[in-house]
């Protein structure tokens, strides 16, 4: 329990205990709600059912409901090549005179599942071992919506006088780029108007350390496809005088990173920034890299995971092994995925990405290069005033000192929050720890660290209730 005299003094006009009790009491049904939504594979993919979709948003409209909120909508905006977007849910509760309005955000839909043979508990059934709950979605990102509706229910519970504006916005496409995301937003901008913005779909620092997300890298992606064949032909009668298509793709994503493992695309944003360092030792266990591994870049580990940027090849077309024969393959399409560095624009980050694959040397093959998503990096104004009501309930709640993190992950829609509601007030927080797994199997929530992120929300809420902004 930290002794720092702001723990104890900054209480007054916030009942903290009683927040803290009443949360406690009522958090095996705060569990059960998270369970149902785990239990739905919302997933917003164009090869997965959509009806998942308006089965999780209906889920989480009923909570919204339940929550206290006057009005409840599930809406939905086209994306810009035209095509639906997923939906959404919007709830609202109008601010008393004088009070601010604060936006709560999460996302409903998840990831898809994956090799289903590489999780250890069914993917859609939230399953508690020990002091941590497995599932799709159990930490990224349903437990943030149960963050914010947890909290709220605890503050009107407790709080007579509260009369803070507070706007659900749990989106259904996070996963999927958001791409109808800033339509929306321009659509319904009258609804989600907020002095404070609530991202709820970060990480803290360890367990039992909490964080507020300082700086996010941004992203793009493009799809690869290379090409020497005008069809595939039998290896034995062509191979030698034919390098086929894996061959040369092969080489191609050899020469993405130099020696240490360091990006090697030229003209990329690269920064050494960061107070902070993990120790080696604990990130290689959070991570669960091979202890044989030399870890690739240079520098504090810390900034090469959230100010330099990283090139993942996140996808391949090709034949399985288990599928395999004796053929050259006249083609293969990849998918390159790279984060960047707080600074980089995305565009110019996919030209020099363009520009590298085309200058390497592939004997004449055929290159079709198509991006297909870029996002902004996110850089936190640590002066803002809810910056510091926020650091104050993260230390009521945790009962340590937080952390101000960067996050080697992306959001990319937060520059279109700003973009659009730059008067805004941004804080993004979250659930995960390193070894959540977002994304991955065996996805994972701490149970501990869960309840404390609903104790800190409903710590907020209160002490923006009384102290303004």
């Amino acid at each position: 329990m930290s002794t720092n005299s702001t723990f104890d003094a900054a209480t007054n006009g916030v009942d903290v205990q009683s927040l803290k009790n009443h949360i406690d009491t009522h958090f095996e049904q705060i569990l059960e709600e998270l369970k149902t939504l785990v239990s739905i594979p919302s997933i917003a993919w164009d090869s997965f059912d959509p009806q998942n979709l308006e089965k999780s948003a209906e889920a989480v409209a009923e909570l919204a409901k339940y929550a206290g909120m006057e009005t409840v909508e599930i809406l939905r905006e086209p994306a810009e090549n035209g095509a639906m977007g997923s939906p959404a849910v919007v709830a609202r509760r109008p601010a008393a005179a004088g009070k601010p309005t604060v936006l709560l955000y999460a996302h409903h839909d998840v990831q898809p599942p994956g090799n289903e043979a590489d999780w250890n508990t069914p993917v859609f059934e939230a399953t508690k071992v020990g002091d941590r709950l497995f599932g799709r979605g159990a930490a990224d990102d349903k437990a943030g919506i149960m963050v914010h509706i947890a909290a709220l229910r605890a503050v009107l519970d407790l709080v007579s006088d509260f009369g803070v504006g507070v706007t659900y916005f749990f989106e259904g496409e996070e996963e999927a780029g958001s791409p109808s995301f800033r339509n929306f937003l321009e659509a319904h901008q009258d609804k989600l108007a907020a002095d404070v913005i609530v991202v709820a779909d970060s990480s803290n620092w360890a367990v039992g350390t909490p964080a507020l997300t300082s700086s996010l890298r941004g992203m793009c992606a493009a799809e690869i496809t290379v090409r020497s064949l005008n069809h595939a032909v039998h290896s034995g009668m062509f191979g030698g005088p034919i390098l086929d298509a894996p061959l040369l793709a092969a080489k191609l994503i050899s020469t993405f990173h130099d020696e240490d493992g360091s990006v090697a695309v030229k003209g990329l944003v690269s920064n050494e920034s960061a107070d902070v360092d993990f120790d080696e030792e604990q990130f290689r266990s959070d991570s669960g890299v091979l202890e044989s591994f030399k870890l690739a870049g240079t520098g504090k580990i810390t900034d090469r995971l959230w100010n330099k940027p990283a090139l993942s090849v996140i996808g391949i077309d090709m034949p399985s092994v288990d599928q395999s024969s004796n053929t050259l393959i006249a083609q293969t399409r990849f998918k390159v995925s790279m984060r960047l560095a707080p600074g980089q624009d995305p565009s110019k980050a996919l030209t020099a990405l363009e520009e590298h694959v085309r200058g390497v040397d592939l004997r004449g093959a055929q290159i079709d290069f198509n991006a297909t998503e870029a996002g902004s990096a996110y850089k936190a104004d640590l002066n803002a005033s809810a910056n510091g009501t926020a650091r104050w309930a993260l230390e009521q709640a945790w009962g340590v000192v937080p952390v101000n993190m960067g996050l080697g992950g992306s959001i990319p829609f937060i520059a279109d929050l700003l973009a659009v509601f730059p008067k805004a007030q941004i804080l993004v927080t979250g659930v995960e720890d390193p070894d959540s797994r977002a994304h991955s199997a065996n996805e994972s929530l701490h149970l501990g660290d869960f309840q404390h992120a609903i104790e800190a929300e409903a710590l907020l809420l209160a002490k923006i209730n009384v102290e303004g902004l």
